[in-house]
């Protein structure tokens, strides 16, 4: 059974925040004397970090979208002030629109 490598949390988030490609996280890992199978669990735990924060992004930005999308139906439908009507039916809803697909690229990109 292999043991699984102990991965420095702090270090693979400065490799995030310098914006590494994998092929230079390995590269530098390479060059500290890791072997391939703790590569390989460092390189894991680095992409799931790297989109886990992006995935997160994602479902706040969908969301935030989804609760426009209500409030601009809700308003449209209640009618309170009709000056207003046109921004409702078509500006919160266009808003909600773009968040939420700008997020559902997050999700899925």
């Amino acid at each position: 059974m292999t043991s699984k490598p102990n991965i420095d949390a702090t270090t693979l988030q400065q490799w995030i925040l310098a914006s590494l490609e994998k092929s230079q996280v390995k590269e530098k890992l390479q060059s500290m004397g890791y072997h391939e199978q703790e590569i390989h669990g460092y390189l894991q735990q680095f992409t799931k970090l790297k989109y886990g924060r992006r995935q997160s992004n994602g479902f706040w930005l969908i969301s935030v979208g989804a609760v426009l999308g209500f409030i601009s139906c809700v308003m449209t439908m209640l009618n309170v002030s009709p000056a207003l009507s046109n921004f409702f039916l078509y500006g919160l809803t266009s808003v909600a629109i773009i968040m939420v697909m700008w997020g559902l690229y997050y999700l899925f990109e």
